[in-house]
């Protein structure tokens, strides 16, 4: 079928989808956090919000049994839907048949080699499981450049934290990193009754847009991300406590260097800050 070439298709909805598992005589992985999409409406409105052009490339993460799959090969985009489970993948394959341009995969989101996505732009559009997302969004953002916008479904609580900005009560070491990749907001909430089997919390949809370069320069990221994860890691205290244990005696020079206040904590601090910290690392004795 040409790319580009928009199909009408019908999603799969709840009745559907236990009908589809009890054929098949399957049930949900908790381990693997399963929580099938089974609203055609949500599907459609997740696809929607990707604002995908035609002939668009997609990767969806976590398919399940290919709900929002046919959602996005609706748009007319190719999508690569890579999905873990092997029990699943002859149930995704049956459902996206004849659906558009859908390439199934079976892999792991952590270890598959995302940075060889080939040519991009690409979209990640997935309703992730809870288990995973915060090490698979940091991953794209990491990894695979060619990923350049990001729509995912999760936790509330995971996706507040994902896109949490300074002074947030949510923001953490993770928020802190993604602002140094992206722009991150919450876009819209989901209820549990669009899944089956319903998780006890509610979802959120993040966006996040890959930035063209880093806000800050910095020499060495990697001596960013650990003062972040430094500065994080004890909440409760104050910075020149937090940064003891890998500043030593310099924590109150390199904080006065940098024009952060030694009684600041790390919730406070923007990605500015957090970079100045690390360039004063090495002009402080």
């Amino acid at each position: 079928m040409p790319s580009g070439t928009v199909v009408p298709m019908t999603v799969l909805t709840p009745t559907a989808v236990r009908a589809l598992l009890a054929d098949h005589e399957l049930s949900p992985n908790r381990a693997l956090g399963q929580h099938f999409l089974a609203d055609p409406n949500t599907a459609r409105r997740i696809a929607r919000l990707a604002d995908l052009e035609p002939g668009a490339h997609v990767l969806e993460i976590g398919p399940g049994l290919g709900s929002l799959t046919v959602a996005l090969a609706e748009t007319g985009a190719h999508v690569v839907a890579l999905e873990l489970d092997a029990r699943l993948v002859p149930l995704l394959e049956s459902t996206v048949a004849g659906s558009g341009d859908v390439t199934v995969v079976q892999g792991d989101a952590l270890h598959v080699d995302v940075a060889s996505l080939g040519p991009g732009p690409w979209a990640c559009v997935s309703n992730l499981p809870y288990n995973i997302a915060t090490p698979v969004v940091v991953r794209l953002l990491e990894e695979a450049r060619s990923v350049e916008t990001l729509l995912v479904m999760t936790q509330r609580e995971v996706g507040e934290r994902l896109a949490a900005r300074p002074g947030d009560r949510a923001a953490g070491a993770v928020s802190a990193k993604v602002s140094y990749y992206a722009e991150a907001s919450v876009v819209g909430a989901v209820p549990p009754t669009v899944f089956v089997p319903a998780p006890h919390v509610e979802s959120v949809l993040v966006r996040f847009v890959r930035r063209a370069a880093p806000p800050v320069r910095v020499a060495d990221p990697d001596r960013l991300f650990a003062l972040v994860r430094a500065g994080f890691g004890q909440r409760r205290k104050m910075l020149r406590g937090a940064l003891r244990p890998v500043l030593g005696a310099r924590t109150d020079a390199v904080l006065t260097t940098a024009g952060v206040a030694p009684s600041a904590r790390a919730e406070t601090l923007t990605i500015d800050d957090w970079a100045g910290l690390a360039e004063a690392v090495d002009s402080s004795p």
